[in-house]
């Protein structure tokens, strides 16, 4: 039953009673103030069109050719001197190519058997080949290297391959001192020592640092001497402009050096950060002032507002007949938590710009590496498997080449491979991936080779619709270790290792389940592995590590599966909301709650 009330009522300016804080000295001197900082910072950098971009630089082209990017026959990415004849993702390519004539259409980089990396192959056919993504995968991390080298006390979060968020809070904060000087010191005179309010900001000078929004929810995009706009300049607004000149420094270097054109939005949070960066795309940047946020989100449709779409968006609608920012802010905090829970807090918050999720950066250490092909034609003969394990195992060798180059030390202990008929549960086999200086498409498709066998078995006929080639368990040794001894849990076992190594020269076996390597016939006393949650280490108490290699392993994986469950039953203690992962390999069965409030709106059934 719905709600007999109706979120039409107007919005007051309570609702955005934090957009004008009261900025002190001890606000500015602090460096440890997080989500909360009232001079906090927040931009999102996008890559214009990334992948025509990415074609559009290699091939060398002019800025002005149209130009799309297409997977088989489907366009996946489109100029934006394209998008001015009306050419979009939806369209077929032979569609878009009568809508603009001298359209150059570029199909993406793909893996054929026989070939160690992907090319640009004149003919190309998804029953021969497979869709490689390395080049925008690369030219991604390029990007993603200069935010780090240009801000080295700022945090940068990926976000996607075209995406990043950039926490502009210290940079600014160490800037802003800089300029202004006299606010390192607290006046002696000051009122409330270290809680005083700051003095008056300057007047702001906004030309050339993008488009400003303004509290009528108009924009001045710097085109004339925009001092003071609105006469209510805070320090804040000091800061966002100090951003936009770093960011801008940023995007002209990225074009200059790398070939792209970038758009940015600045504000307060990473949620109008994201909003903001698309307001005039392409090579743009948006500057949110905090005066500005009411106006801007209020007639925005809160269903186009990530997370706030598909059930969750639909729900709110139903319950309130509701379709704009503005028409939900009516809604009281206890109105909204007694129908969706006490987890709708963040919904109401959002609404009002707050967002309190940190931009932190993510581990450049995959846990894992995965090669798939959907099949468009069946694979009915076990021998014509080894063709695509091949493909696969091309894309594999590339990447963790790829990867090694920046941690030299990553290794994975697993390779895995996944195949399925039609809509079934996919089968799988798995085995320790053996330690090798080179890794090659041949080392990996030998392995993967060993796996198809075991799945397909005696069988004369199979109907395989799907292939997935995985690496798991990546790690990498400690910082300073260049060689595969950094594996090596402890100093005895590096020195037996290396001595035996030395004297008999014998080949190396992984360990599956294990941090470890290992001659043949070693029998070295004790074996361990770190914990990554506890981070400490565990170990084969004196005596268990002795015996054959498989032996040796079975044990250890029996030590990870216990200790496992020793973690998931603290878990278990300490948690009475949602399901509590269970750890691989535990002997433990995982434990469902059903989600409650807004959490059921985002479970896929």
């Amino acid at each position: 039953m719905n709600s007999p009330w109706k979120g039409k009522a107007k919005a007051t300016n309570q609702d955005y009673d934090d957009l004008r804080p009261t900025i002190t000295y001890r606000h500015i001197l602090s460096n440890n103030l997080g989500v909360r900082d009232p001079l906090r910072v927040v931009a999102l950098c996008d890559s214009d069109a990334f992948y025509a971009a990415c074609e559009r630089v290699r091939l060398e082209l002019d800025p002005n050719v149209p130009i799309v990017v297409q997977q088989w026959e489907s366009i996946i990415a489109v100029s934006y001197p394209a998008r001015e004849f009306g050419i979009s993702r939806m369209d077929k390519i032979k569609d878009a190519k009568k809508k603009c004539p001298n359209l150059l259409a570029v199909h993406v980089a793909t893996y054929k058997e026989g070939e160690s990396e992907p090319s640009y192959w004149k003919d190309v056919d998804t029953r021969t080949h497979k869709v490689s993504l390395d080049l925008y995968r690369r030219e991604s991390n390029k990007i993603i290297t200069m935010f780090k080298e240009a801000l080295p006390i700022g945090e940068v979060e990926k976000a996607s391959i075209d995406e990043a968020f950039i926490d502009f809070t210290r940079p600014v904060r160490e800037k802003l001192l800089e300029r202004y000087p006299y606010l390192v010191q607290v006046p002696a005179d000051a009122p409330n020592g270290m809680d005083s309010p700051l003095p008056p900001p300057p007047p702001i000078k906004w030309d050339d640092l993008g488009t400003v929004l303004l509290p009528e929810g108009t924009d001045s995009a710097g085109e004339q001497s925009n001092i003071d706009v609105d006469g209510g300049t805070t320090w804040h607004d000091v800061a966002l402009s100090i951003a936009a000149e770093l960011m801008r420094k940023i995007r002209e270097d990225i074009h200059s050096k790398l070939g792209y054109t970038t758009s940015a939005g600045i504000a307060r949070n990473k949620f109008l950060a994201k909003l903001c960066a698309s307001y005039k795309k392409p090579n743009s940047q948006t500057i949110l002032r905090n005066q500005a946020i009411p106006s801007y989100l209020h007639p925005l449709p809160f269903q186009k507002i990530r997370f706030l779409g598909g059930k969750l968006g639909d729900a709110l609608a139903k319950e309130y007949d509701v379709s704009t920012v503005g028409d939900l802010l009516t809604i009281s905090l206890d109105e909204i938590q007694s129908k969706f829970g006490e987890n709708a807090l963040w919904i109401y918050e959002l609404l009002r710009g707050i967002d309190r999720t940190e931009v932190k950066e993510k581990s450049a250490l995959f846990k894992s590496m995965l090669a798939s092909k959907n099949l468009p034609k069946p694979i009915t003969q076990p021998l014509d498997g080894h063709q695509w394990i091949r493909v696969l195992a091309a894309e594999l060798a590339l990447r963790l080449n790829d990867a090694r180059e920046s941690m030299p030390t990553l290794w994975p202990k697993t390779i895995v491979l996944h195949a399925r008929k039609g809509y079934e549960t996919s089968r799988s086999k798995q085995a320790t991936f053996p330690f090798v200086r080179n890794v090659t498409v041949d080392v990996i498709a030998t392995a993967a080779d060993k796996l198809w066998k075991e799945l397909t078995g005696d069988s004369k006929t199979v109907n395989i619709t799907s292939v997935q080639l995985a690496f798991t368990g990546l790690e990498k040794a400690e910082m300073g270790q260049k060689s595969i001894e950094g594996f090596f849990a402890t100093r005895d076992i590096q020195r037996t290792f290396l001595k035996r190594s030395r004297e008999e020269d014998e080949p190396l076996v992984s360990l599956e389940n294990t941090d470890l390597a290992v001659p043949k016939s070693s029998d070295i006393e004790a074996v361990s592995f770190q914990c990554t949650r506890c981070r400490k280490t565990i170990a084969l108490r004196e005596g268990q590590a002795t015996g054959g290699p498989s032996e040796v392993a079975q044990r250890l994986a029996t030590l990870r599966s216990e200790h496992g469950d020793f973690h998931f039953a603290q878990d278990l203690a300490n948690s009475n909301k949602g399901s509590v992962p269970v750890p691989r390999g535990s002997s433990l069965k995982r434990q469902k709650v059903e989600p409650k409030g807004i959490a059921k709106f985002f479970i896929k059934k």
